[in-house]
C-alpha cells in the first residue's frame, strides 16, 4: 500500500478550475495502475472540530456512531441516521484494480462489518444535543436513503426498496418491512449505496444506482437499471429507468424555485487527477448524461467498448461541476430561515474527499447559490478542516440534512459524529 501510494499523477491545474458551469477538462492521462493518495482515516482528537465558514459556527449533535452515512429529518424533527457500510461483495474485489480499491477504502474507514441500523436521534428541547437515542430500525442490507411518504417509510437497502408501517412520535420499528421492489445488487456491487426521495405528491419514488464498475469494464450487460436514477411506482410496485449516463448518483433533493429533481454524481477514475470533475445537474426523464460512453457531454471516453457515438452525440451536459475527485455526495436546497437570507434555496453539498488525486480534493462541505433555479456564483466552504495538518482524515462528510430548527446537519462516517451548523452569535 505504501508502495502504491507514489503511483499515479499529480493535478496539472487547480483543483478549483473544474467547478462551475464551464470546468476545465485538461488532456486525459490514462494509467494502468490508478492514483492513489487517500487520506489515513484517524478520527478527531479530544476538543478537534471542524472550521466553520465566517458567520456561522459548529458543534457535534451526535457522537459515538457507527460509521453514520446519510441523514433524514422526519416531519416532527426526530432525525434519522442509516449506519451502514459497504455488504459483501464476492465478486467485487478481484484483480489488480479490486484489491488496491479494498486496500483503498480499508485506509479510508470504510469496509468494515456494517452496523446495519437506522439510529433515530431526538432533540425535543431544540438545543441541538438530542436527550433520546433508539435504534429505530435493525437487521437492514447496507441501508442509506429514508423518505416519508404519509404513514409509510421507505428505506433504501443496497438490494431492494422496503417500506414499514410509520406512527408520528415512534423511536422504534419492529414490524417486518415490506419489499416494494428489487434494486441491482448481485456479487459485484460496485456501487452499494442506493438513496431515495418521494415526489411532491408521493405517487412515485426516485432511487438512486451507482454502476457496476469505472467504465464498463465488467461489461455493459453488469449495468442494468445501474449508473441511473430510477423511477419506483409504490402502488403496483414497478420500475422504470428515469435518467441513464449518471455514473453514480447520490444526492437527490427538489430544487426549490424550479421544482426540478437535481442530483450529485461521483465520475470516473483513472484518466488523471484533474479528470473527471464530479457534478451536481437536474435530471430530465429520459435524459442521458454520457458514462460510460462520454464525459461532461460529448468528451468521448475510449476505453468503454464497443463505443457508441449515437449516445455521445445526444450526452447531456451537467449543469454544474464540483471539482475532480471529490466525492460529491450529500445534497440539499435549503429552505430554513435560521442560517442567513443569502443561503435560501441554495445547495449545500457533503464532499466525502478524494482517494485518487495528487494533491487531495474534498473533504469539506460546501454551498452553490441559486437563483430562478439555477446554480448563480462560485461554490463556496461552508466546512473545512477535515484534514489534520499531516494531511489525515480526521473526518469525512457524507450526507446532509436541514434539521427542523433550519440548522445544517452534516453525517461524517470517519469520525462517527453528526455535525450541526448555525449561525454564529458573536
Amino acid at each position: 500500500m505504501l508502495g502504491l501510494a507514489g503511483c499515479g499523477d499529480t493535478a496539472t491545474v487547480p483543483v478549483d478550475t473544474g467547478y462551475g458551469p464551464e470546468p476545465t477538462l485538461p488532456q486525459l492521462r490514462e494509467s494502468l495502475i490508478p492514483t492513489v493518495n487517500i487520506a489515513k482515516a484517524t478520527g478527531w482528537p479530544d476538543g478537534a472540530k471542524p472550521q466553520a465558514a465566517p458567520g456561522l459556527q459548529v458543534e457535534a449533535f451526535a457522537r459515538d456512531l457507527d460509521h453514520p452515512r446519510w441523514l433524514y429529518v422526519l416531519p416532527n424533527g426526530d432525525v434519522l441516521v442509516a449506519e451502514s457500510d459497504a455488504p459483501p461483495k464476492p465478486e467485487g474485489n478481484k484483480g489488480l484494480r479490486g484489491w488496491v480499491m479494498k486496500k483503498v477504502m480499508a485506509r479510508a474507514g470504510s469496509g468494515g462489518q456494517s452496523a446495519n441500523r437506522i439510529t433515530l436521534l431526538r432533540d425535543a428541547d431544540g438545543d441541538g444535543a438530542p436527550e433520546e437515542r433508539t435504534a429505530f430500525l435493525e437487521g437492514l442490507n447496507s441501508p442509506f436513503g429514508m423518505a416519508l411518504v404519509g404513514d409509510q417509510l421507505y428505506v433504501a437497502n443496497t438490494d431492494a426498496l422496503v417500506r414499514y408501517p410509520y406512527e408520528e412520535g415512534t423511536t422504534r420499528i419492529d414490524s417486518e418491512g415490506e419489499k416494494v421492489v428489487d434494486l441491482p445488487a448481485g456479487p459485484i456491487n460496485h456501487h452499494w449505496t442506493k438513496n431515495v426521495i418521494a415526489s411532491q405528491d408521493g405517487s412515485r419514488l426516485y432511487v438512486t444506482s451507482g454502476s457496476n464498475s469505472n467504465v464498463a469494464e465488467n461489461g455493459i450487460e453488469a449495468e442494468e437499471n445501474r449508473a441511473a436514477i430510477l423511477e419506483v411506482d409504490p402502488q403496483h410496485k414497478t420500475l422504470r429507468l428515469f435518467a441513464s449516463g449518471l455514473r453514480n448518483p447520490n444526492g437527490l433533493a427538489w430544487q426549490p424555485d424550479s421544482g426540478e429533481l437535481w442530483t450529485t454524481v461521483n465520475e470516473r477514475d483513472e484518466i488523471g487527477s484533474d479528470l473527471v470533475p464530479d457534478y451536481m445537474t437536474s435530471v430530465r426523464d429520459g435524459g442521458f448524461y454520457g458514462w460510460p460512453y462520454s464525459y461532461f457531454g460529448q468528451h468521448v471516453d475510449a476505453r468503454a467498448e464497443p463505443p457508441r457515438p449515437d449516445l455521445v452525440a445526444k450526452a447531456i451536459v451537467p449543469d454544474y461541476a464540483l471539482g475532480a475527485h471529490t466525492s460529491s455526495m450529500g445534497l440539499a436546497f435549503y429552505e430554513g430561515s435560521l442560517l442567513p437570507e443569502r443561503y435560501r434555496h441554495g445547495a449545500f453539498i457533503g464532499q466525502h474527499g478524494s482517494w485518487n488525486r495528487k494533491p487531495r480534493s474534498g473533504y469539506k462541505v460546501v454551498f452553490v447559490p441559486f437563483k430562478d433555479g439555477k446554480p448563480d456564483g462560485a461554490t463556496e466552504d461552508i466546512l473545512t478542516g477535515f484534514l489534520s495538518a499531516s494531511e489525515e482524515a480526521m473526518g469525512r462528510p457524507v450526507g446532509v440534512a436541514v434539521d427542523k430548527a433550519g440548522a445544517l446537519l452534516i453525517a461524517d462516517d470517519v469520525g462517527n459524529i453528526i455535525w450541526r451548523v448555525t449561525p454564529n452569535d458573536d
